[in-house]
């Protein structure tokens, strides 16, 4: 089913909490941001539920208020979070997985991001990302990581096309320290990394990018991307379809091994 793009219900509770207080006192945006470190623009996105509030501004909003700690209390729902609601879902989700299958066609998968690679990606999103989004993104992205190395272990495998590896999102120092880190990747013991080469010319995942999940409770759900919307597939008809499309994709694939051995000559300027 399609998900939107709209904001996480906490965020929006508070938003209006902290509009109601504000107008209740007779403030102006323009007032409010007289007596905060914030502008005014930031604070019509909060209000509007479309930016999470770091913990200073909520607590700068709250005296200035004079909200007696009605703003205060809602820091560990509101603070730092960032993703649309379908987002939100998808990270939990992702988090539990007993296994994750993801097959990239333009970008790495951000498990698979350095610091650095995922602040680039973000700084080419359109519309552009203020400063202050684009950092709360990455650290985020990073806490994801976590699943890689996580006990009880999840079972991971990524396909790549070999594009993905070629681009050089960030630049030359960005691109090698990136291919360093999958290198390194390559000693956990729960995940295979295989890439599919160009000169491939039989191809069964020409309709995108995709990740297949399996939940706790052994179900596999499936997840794609697109330009104004993500997807959660659900039916056992649609998840067999991607199981068994990323399979072929992975059979058409270079075996870990020769994917390891491409990406070393491409760190190296031999391939």
């Amino acid at each position: 089913m399609p998900q939107n793009n709209e904001p996480p219900t906490s965020l929006r509770i508070f938003g209006k909490q902290s509009r109601f207080l504000r107008e209740r006192h007779g403030m102006t945006r323009r007032e409010l941001s007289a007596l905060v470190p914030y502008s005014e623009s930031f604070i019509a996105m909060v209000e509007r539920g479309e930016r999470p509030p770091k913990p200073g501004y909520v607590e700068a909003v709250d005296a200035a208020l004079g909200a007696g700690g009605v703003l205060l209390v809602l820091i560990e729902e509101v603070a730092e979070k960032h993703h649309p609601a379908w987002a939100e879902e998808y990270v939990r989700l992702q988090a539990e997985a007993l296994a994750l299958h993801g097959y990239s066609t333009h970008l790495l998968h951000g498990l698979l991001q350095t610091e650095d690679y995922a602040r680039a990606v973000f700084r080419c999103l359109r519309p552009s990302l203020e400063d202050e989004e684009v950092e709360t993104s990455v650290q985020a992205r990073l806490v994801t990581q976590k699943l890689l190395t996580r006990k009880p272990a999840c079972r991971v495998t990524f396909t790549l096309e070999e594009s993905v590896l070629r681009r050089k999102i960030g630049g030359q120092a960005v691109w090698e320290d990136e291919l360093r880190h999958l290198l390194k990747l390559y000693d956990l013991h729960n995940l295979q990394l295989q890439v599919m080469p160009l000169g491939r010319e039989t191809h069964a995942g020409l309709d995108g990018p995709m990740t297949l999940l399996e939940t706790p409770d052994h179900r596999t759900i499936g997840y794609v991307e697109g330009q104004r919307g993500s997807y959660f597939l659900t039916q056992a008809d649609d998840v067999s379809v991607l199981s068994h499309r990323y399979g072929t994709i992975r059979s058409q694939a270079l075996d870990a091994e020769a994917s390891r051995g491409l990406i070393q000559r491409l760190l190296t300027g031999e391939a």
